[in-house]
Parts: C-alpha cells; sequence; structure tokens
C-alpha cells in the first residue's frame, strides 16, 4: 500500500507539473548571454607600486586625441567613407536607427594603450541583509582580447552549488582613446525554482536602446552597470582623474530603465586587509545621484593592484550585500598562451 500510494502522488504531481507548464503564458525566448571570451587564468596577481603621477600623465597623452576611433560597423554603413572620423560621424547622421545599433564584433589584435591590465579574476566572500542575513560569493572578471573586452560579474546568495538568488551582469564591447566602450549590457536574474529575468541594453555613439526598446541619445563616456567600474579604475590609473578627497568623478550611466547622470566622490584613504596582505585603497562612493531602486555601489579601490576594486558594497534600498575579496586574483597566462591579448599589456 505504501508503494501504491507513493505512485500515486507521484502520477498526481505530473499532472499538475503538465498542466501548469501547458497553460502557462507564452514567453518571448531570451536573447542569449554573450558566451565568454576563452581565455586562461593561470598566474597570481602581485601588488606593486602604483605609478607616479608624471607617468600617468605620460602614459594618458599616449592614447591619442579624445575622439573615439570609428566603429569598423559604422564605417561600413558609409560608401567610400573619408578618412577623417568627424567627416564620416557628419554622415552618420542620416543613417536609420536601427542600423546604428548593429555593432558587429571587431576582430581581435587591435591595437591599444599599454595600460590596460591583463585579463584578471577576482573571487569575493559575500555577506549582507536581503530580508534577513545573508552569506555567498561572488565573482569579477575583467577579460580583454585586443581591443575586445567582457567585465563580467557574477553575485550569488546561498550555497554554491544550489544558489537561492544568482544575478550575473555581463558588459561587451570596446576600449579606445576614451576608455571603456560598452555596446551590449546584460542582466541575469535566477531565483531557485524560478524562471529567469534578464534585461538587455544595446548601446553605439549616437543612441543607447534600453531594456524596454526605447532610444535615447547616449552622451559621451555613457557606460552601463558593469563597465562602469573598469571605467573608474581606468581614469584613476591613467591620470585622467585625480584620487583625493572630496574630488567627483561624473559620467553617464545606461541603466536598464534609464538614462541618468551619476557621480562618484572619492571619500577617503584608509588600509584594508586583504589576501595579499594590507592595501592602501581609496574609498569611492555614488553621491547626489537619482537612483529610484537602481543598484548604487561603493567602490574600495587599491592602486597598487592596478587599481582593481578589494571591496564592493551594493545598495538597493533596503537590501544590500558586501563583497571582500577573499583569495588572491588570477590574471591570464602569458600571450603566447592567449595569443589575442596584447603583448604590451602591463605585467602583474
Amino acid at each position: 500500500h505504501r508503494h501504491l500510494a507513493l505512485a500515486w502522488a507521484l502520477l498526481v504531481l505530473a499532472v499538475h507539473a503538465v498542466v501548469a507548464w501547458r497553460w502557462q503564458p507564452w514567453q518571448p525566448a531570451l536573447p542569449a548571454i554573450p558566451p565568454r571570451l576563452q581565455i586562461a587564468m593561470s598566474q597570481p596577481l602581485h601588488a606593486k607600486a602604483a605609478p607616479a603621477p608624471a607617468a600617468k600623465a605620460k602614459a594618458a597623452r599616449r592614447l591619442g586625441p579624445a575622439l573615439p576611433a570609428l566603429p569598423q560597423s559604422v564605417a561600413a554603413l558609409v560608401p567610400n567613407a573619408p578618412a577623417s572620423a568627424a567627416a564620416v560621424l557628419a554622415q552618420v547622421q542620416t543613417l536609420p536607427q536601427a542600423a546604428q545599433l548593429v555593432i558587429p564584433e571587431a576582430p581581435p589584435g587591435d591595437e591599444v594603450g599599454p595600460e590596460w591590465p591583463l585579463s584578471t579574476r577576482l573571487r569575493f566572500a559575500l555577506t549582507g541583509n536581503y530580508n534577513g542575513p545573508v552569506h555567498g560569493d561572488a565573482e569579477v572578471e575583467w577579460l580583454r582580447q585586443g581591443a575586445n573586452y567582457q567585465m563580467r560579474l557574477r553575485v550569488a546568495v546561498g550555497p554554491r552549488l544550489a544558489p537561492f538568488l544568482q544575478r550575473d551582469l555581463i558588459s561587451s564591447g570596446r576600449v579606445g582613446p576614451g576608455g571603456i566602450e560598452p555596446r551590449r549590457y546584460d542582466e541575469q536574474t535566477r531565483i531557485l525554482f524560478g524562471s529567469p529575468r534578464q534585461l538587455m541594453v544595446l548601446l553605439d555613439e549616437r543612441w543607447v536602446q534600453l531594456a524596454d526598446g526605447r532610444q535615447v541619445p547616449a552622451p559621451a563616456g555613457v557606460q552601463d552597470s558593469a563597465s562602469q567600474f573598469v571605467q573608474l579604475s581606468w581614469l584613476l590609473l591613467t591620470g585622467r582623474e585625480t584620487a583625493r578627497p572630496g574630488h567627483r568623478i561624473e559620467l553617464p550611466l545606461a541603466l536598464p530603465r534609464a538614462l541618468r547622470p551619476w557621480r562618484y566622490e572619492v571619500v577617503e584613504q584608509l588600509e584594508i586587509d586583504t589576501p595579499l596582505g594590507l592595501q592602501t585603497v581609496w574609498h569611492l562612493k555614488p553621491q547626489g545621484v537619482d537612483a529610484r531602486g537602481a543598484l548604487l555601489a561603493e567602490l574600495w579601490l587599491a592602486p597598487a593592484l592596478q587599481w582593481l576594486p578589494v571591496r564592493i558594497r551594493i545598495l538597493q534600498e533596503p537590501h544590500w550585500v558586501e563583497l571582500n575579496l577573499a583569495e588572491v586574483p588570477l590574471q591570464e597566462a602569458p600571450a603566447r598562451d592567449n595569443a589575442a591579448s596584447q603583448p604590451q599589456a602591463l605585467s602583474p
């Protein structure tokens, strides 16, 4: 009788599952998440003295004019394009918006400045409060092949093998004279036993297409929720922005549902104990931004670790999580093992 009752219960559950699947509302297929750039991480990152301000300024001058390089996809849309990027951009004014947002991936191997760090993976321990105390882990990957990059941030709450909540932020695009040039942003949220929710933002020189399909003009230097972290590090590393208490760094941010001006204030310099020992860091905090439910991130950047974050605090009222570096970061294998990476990138 016990086996018969168990078989009957399983049959009832199966029928309920089939009915629920049959009558659930139709959902459009989610766009595929960009595959991870295939870069091996094999060597530990070592702390080294930050470059002097003069060296930073010299590196900044080597990057060329402020006008961004014209993407190959846009140049291809303009027959007999002139050599001047400004002239080509003037012709692009007449192109339809749909054409402007078609940004194919550029081939790897493009020349970029030597200040860009090697591809790096950082792993963090997570603590916080999400309707109660939570624990978990997080991973940040900065990946670059030639001028193409990916910034991948994964935050998981709960056991590593079966997290209750996982959120992935993925920024894809290029690096250029003005720093990070994001072209696509994906945000995927997965809850245990629930269907994943995904948002996508597309960007180019003139337009930002938000997650709901609306297009808004793209201001110069626009970043997304993931690329902003690398852009801040690059601005400080190259001396374009100065780390001093009270200094404010402004950049436009393309959130999934809105484009907003964003401002970070350099709060203070302090020391934090990390797996690489005691590190001097600069604390950056959003100031005077119109959040309206958006994620707010505070950063603690270490100059001796290529201005990478050793602590990140993410706040979305009333929830918050704090990520603290949990192990020595790993960087990519030598250039001979990652042929598409730039050999002139800084060694750890």
